[in-house]
Formats: structure tokens, sequence, C-alpha cells
């Protein structure tokens, strides 16, 4: 029995965030997905005239892929995922996990090389800048848990945030797009953390649905070299299967200098994957009034109201400041009154004070407004 709340969702997909036109093609990458959402969004791409093309992966199967593998391997799985990314308008990534953890035990050299050689060619080059692409998690008991929440309470949160009016949050979201594209100076202040940085002439993109479901957010990227002082992240994180958590970061002229966490040893050496990783490639802030609460998963944790990440590693191209890596680790810092409070200025006007916008022209995005 179909669960109605899939084709919802499958709309969402497919009519606002990459609006599938005739005679496009749309590839599904379902990772642990049940088969009948999967049923759904095909059924939907159609209606909308698109051709469907379906792969189904599981996340045990790929981590046992990368955890003896070599260059070539790697290299030779990215030839046919390259080409068949080549031939898509769209791409919708679903992405289940049983296990939060499925990938801890990977050696991180082995991580590199699927980094380098496969996720590297096929994402970065091909599917983010040549593809209308969407990517979202999938409900499972697992996430359940993870957001100290029930099966049942979760899948209700679940599907109430990923399909919200983000028209609604398109419109609301134009005005910190433009107060970003004229400021130079940004100022963040909050317990732990005394960041300064340039934005001066990087564009802002509003992310309202058309990327990742749930959403919420306007991302730019600090001027790389830029930036100094200190963060203090106040949420938790994962990367390749490690959660960190109280991770702290010191930059000098754009450059981490100095980082620790609860895994200082495995937060170093990420950050030292490349001479990249230790400058950053994005900075945003997170408006989805829905989601309050970090759950170690990075598609929510990023829009949470009232926070903004600060990303280590590659630069996304419409928003480049030129930064290249084989990482990309959106560490979220939240600002609500819960989390220790904080305060971003732009230029010399407070913006937001203990994550609710305090300038008129912003106050469509708090909480109150969006829902």
């Amino acid at each position: 029995m179909f669960d109605p709340r899939y084709e919802k969702l499958a709309d969402v997909l497919v009519n606002h965030s990459t609006k599938i036109q005739p005679g496009e093609n749309a590839l599904i990458e379902a990772i642990d997905i049940p088969e009948e959402m999967v049923i759904a969004l095909i059924r939907k791409i159609r209606d909308a005239g698109g051709r469907p093309l379906v792969t189904i992966k599981q996340n045990r199967i790929q981590s046992e892929l990368i955890r003896d593998t070599d260059a070539k391997t790697m290299q030779q799985i990215a030839e046919v995922e390259s080409y068949r990314m080549d031939k898509v308008q769209a791409y919708f990534g679903l992405r289940g996990s049983y296990n939060i953890s499925e990938m801890s035990d990977v050696p991180s050299e082995k991580m590199g090389l699927y980094e380098e050689h496969w996720l590297k060619p096929v994402h970065f080059k091909i599917r983010v800048p040549k593809t209308k692409w969407c990517v979202l998690r999938w409900p499972t008991a697992s996430m359940a848990q993870q957001a100290r929440k029930s099966t049942e309470s979760f899948e209700k949160f679940y599907f109430d945030v990923c399909t919200l009016d983000y028209d609604k949050m398109a419109m609301a979201s134009q005005n910190l797009k433009k107060w970003m594209e004229k400021t130079d100076r940004v100022h963040i202040k909050g317990k732990g953390t005394d960041l300064q940085f340039s934005i001066k002439n990087i564009p802002a993109i509003p992310c309202s649905g058309s990327h990742n479901i749930p959403d919420g957010e306007v991302f730019t990227a600090p001027v790389r070299d830029s930036i100094n002082g200190t963060i203090r992240y106040t949420a938790d994180t994962i990367y390749q299967g490690t959660v960190f958590s109280d991770i702290n970061l010191t930059f000098k002229n754009g450059q981490v200098v100095e980082a620790t966490s609860s895994n200082t040893d495995k937060l170093n050496a990420i950050l030292d994957t490349d001479d990249g990783a230790r400058y950053v490639g994005e900075f945003a802030i997170g408006f989805n009034p829905y989601i309050t609460d970090p759950m170690l998963d990075i598609l929510f944790d990023e829009k949470i109201a009232g926070s903004f990440h600060f990303t280590p590693g590659q630069a996304y191209d419409d928003a480049d400041n030129g930064n290249r890596s084989n990482i990309h680790w959106d560490m979220v810092c939240i600002q609500t009154a819960e989390y220790g409070g904080g305060e971003i200025w732009f230029d010399d006007t407070l913006i937001r004070k203990d994550g609710i916008f305090v300038v008129d022209e912003l106050k469509a995005l708090n909480p109150e407004n969006l829902k």
C-alpha cells in the first residue's frame, strides 16, 4: 500500500526542486530507500514528461567497495558513473542509512581514494555544476534515535519539514541574499567564538528546496585568506563515519592553524587531506523553522533555525572563493539562546542575535513567519 506522503514528497522533488521538463533524463540514485518511494518518484517524473533512470545501492555494499579498494578500481567505477551522469539533466539522491557509522572503520586513506577518484569527478565536476539536482535523507529508525524521537513522531516531523511551503521560503530569503551581497566584513561572536572575515564580491545563493530537501539557508563563501579568529561549533558532526563533538578551530589568514575536538587526531588527519582542506569553502546561514536541534545528519543540521555553518574544504562553483579540496565538511554552530546565543554582524550592523533576525528586512525569515 502506498503512503500518500510519498506522492506529496515526490511532487515537491519533481515539480519544485528540479522542475522536470518533457524529454529530460532524470537519474534516481536510491540508497537503502523503500521501493514504494522510488516508484512514486518514477511516476511523478513520467507525469512531467521526463525519462526516469534508476540505480539501487546499499551503504553496506558501498562500505565494502571502498574498504580495501585501490585507485584503479575507483577510477573504473567513476568512468561508468561519469558517463551516466553526463547523460542526464536531473539527479535525485535519496539516501537512507540503517547505520550512520557504516563507514567508521573504512581507513582514511581509502576514503581519500574514493573522494579523489569517484566523488570528485562524478559529483563535484559533473552532477553539481551540470545537472538540476536534489538530495535528501530518508527517515529510518536509526535517524529517529539520533533525533531522540519515536519512529512515528520522527516520520511526521520528517514529512512536515520536507513538504513545507518552499515557495514562501524562497521569497523570504531574497532580502538576505541582497544583504549578504552588499556586505564586506562579517563578524561572528559567541561563547568560544570570535571570528572575522570578508565575503566581498562573492555571490550569495538562496536555498529553498531546489537542491536539498529539507532546505532553508543562504550560502556564500569567505574571501579565502581573510579569515581570522576562533570558532567553537556547538553541534556534533559526523564525517567519514566518525562522530566529532566540541570542535574548535583557530584561523590565521584563512588557514586552520589549530584544531581540537573529541577526536583531535582524526580531525587533523581529515584537515590534512590536501592543501585546501584547512581553508573554508562555504559560509551559510540556516533558517528552517521546523529544525531546531542537531541530529547528526548534515542535510538537517545545516538548516537549523538560528544556525550558521562554516565549511572547511571545497567551494561551490556558484559562490566560488577559489578553494579546492576533496573534502567539504559542513560544521554547524547554533546560536539560539538554548545553545549559548551569539551575534552575526554585517559590516557595522547587527543582523542576528541569539538566532533571531533583528533587522526589519530579514524578520520574514524568523521561525514564526516561515511556518
